[in-house]
């Protein structure tokens, strides 16, 4: 009979007080599911006294991290404490050197020291799993790790933030604000009392620079990405999107392009139709483009207690199967650098939406500009006081009038020459908006 894998937790918050209890409530499935039956022997956490609904009688209360990392009493350690430094860095690596496998739901210590990290656990045999990391209960890790690795990947994007997804929501079905959709994601507890890391980009950010390692072979590098949050977005701007057959979601983009790997997160319209446009609220969904392979959506709960469990219990389970997969798909010695591409390069549609003066020669103006730069021009909407729109006049009211722009297919650079040539021309008042279109 094969001994159970001993399980060590260190950070016992919503998620780890989570895994101790469905591990414990399952015990008797786990050796039918795994050929090994899976017990918790040991956890740590900042607190011993705090009430966490679980029963730990029986489960050893180590003094730190590192005590449960370095005992040999455990097989697989589960950091679950966050942070991207210490004493999660030091605990993990401690436990890979001494060739215990990892299972952490640390997207911040992976997206800085995934690398090292995963040398470490190649050097000593261990498993390095953090599937949790990416999209909690979205199994996108193992996806593009394992069940795609026969598959070129062209393109992966997705919704990666519930806080933002659900802000944008909001904004878009009640015509709120951003402030008043962020003060209430921020009541409810979707949103932190200090939210720039969420709303301004850095966490999808985080989680893109991991995907696009294991979707593309590159290594993990959260500076190559290219980042815009959503607090520009007003709701006129989601109005009208809705009215052309758009949706804004704010999307991590890797894809591969003829000079390299583009990573970007931004706003983005895409098309109603779409598979990602459906998915509202909190939720998180990630598509992957592969060659001969018609697009694949996965979505779920991208955070929450139960969710991120289970993605880590999921880990476990390979663990205790005995299945150990290269932490990024590859060696670590056959990843390739990547840089930053410069979003000057990127090609593909715009929303703008401008300010105009109502000045005889405004339109034309506009137009010269963009015609300039060979930039084609899908579609102009000139909105009125009373809600309508109509093809932009050069003449009319005296206070500026919001001008809609689609083009089609054009580069960052183009657009951003246009609209700057447009500004010195004083035919419009106020920063121009400016969202990128993301086809299917």
């Amino acid at each position: 009979m094969v001994a159970p894998l001993r399980v060590g937790i260190a950070g016992l918050g919503t998620v780890g007080a989570e895994v101790v209890r469905i591990i414990e409530q399952q015990s008797r499935t786990w050796s039918v599911r795994c050929g090994r039956g899976v017990r918790v022997v040991a956890v740590t956490a900042r607190s011993r006294t705090k009430k966490r609904g679980i029963d730990l009688r029986g489960i050893d209360w180590a003094r730190n991290p590192l005590a449960i990392a370095s005992d040999p009493g455990v097989d697989c350690f589960v950091e679950l404490m966050g942070g991207a430094g210490d004493p999660a860095l030091s605990a993990i690596e401690a436990a890979l050197k001494s060739g215990k496998s990892v299972v952490t739901a640390n997207k911040a210590l992976i997206a800085r020291h995934g690398l090292r990290l995963a040398k470490i656990a190649e050097k000593h045999g261990g498993a390095l799993n953090y599937e949790a990391a990416v999209g909690a209960a979205i199994p996108i890790v193992k996806t593009l790790r394992e069940g795609l690795a026969g598959t070129d990947i062209d393109r992966v994007y997705g919704i990666l933030n519930g806080t933002c997804n659900y802000i944008l929501t909001r904004m878009e079905q009640e015509g709120l604000s951003f402030a008043e959709c962020l003060k209430d994601a921020q009541r409810l507890g979707y949103a932190e009392s200090n939210p720039s890391f969420d709303v301004d980009g850095h966490d999808t950010a985080q989680k893109l620079a991991i995907l696009a390692s294991l979707a593309f072979g590159t290594k993990v590098a959260q500076s190559a990405v290219y980042v815009e949050g959503i607090s520009s977005i007003a709701p006129e701007d989601l109005r009208a999107a809705a009215e052309l057959g758009y949706r804004v979601k704010l999307l991590g983009v890797a894809v591969r392009t003829k000079t390299g790997i583009e990573q970007r997160v931004h706003p983005t319209m895409v098309p109603r139709s779409s598979s990602i446009a459906q998915v509202m609220g909190v939720t998180n969904a990630v598509t992957i483009d592969g060659v001969g392979l018609s697009p694949i959506t996965l979505v779920g709960p991208g955070a929450g207690g139960t969710a991120t469990a289970s993605a880590v219990l999921a880990d476990i389970a390979d663990v205790a199967r005995g299945i150990h997969v290269k932490p990024f798909g590859r060696p670590v010695a056959k990843l390739r650098v990547t840089r930053k591409a410069p979003m000057e390069r990127h090609e593909g549609g715009y929303y703008i939406r401008l300010m105009a003066r109502d000045l005889t020669g405004t339109a034309a103006t506009i137009a010269t500009r963009l015609a300039e730069r060979k930039i084609s021009i899908e579609s102009i909407v000139q909105r009125h006081p009373d809600g309508s729109s109509d093809t932009v006049r050069a003449n009319g009211k005296s206070s500026p009038v919001p001008v809609i722009l689609i083009t089609y297919a054009t580069s960052e650079d183009a657009v951003r020459g246009a609209l700057q040539a447009v500004q010195r021309d004083k035919v419009i008042t106020g920063r121009p908006q400016l969202i990128r279109i993301e086809k299917n």
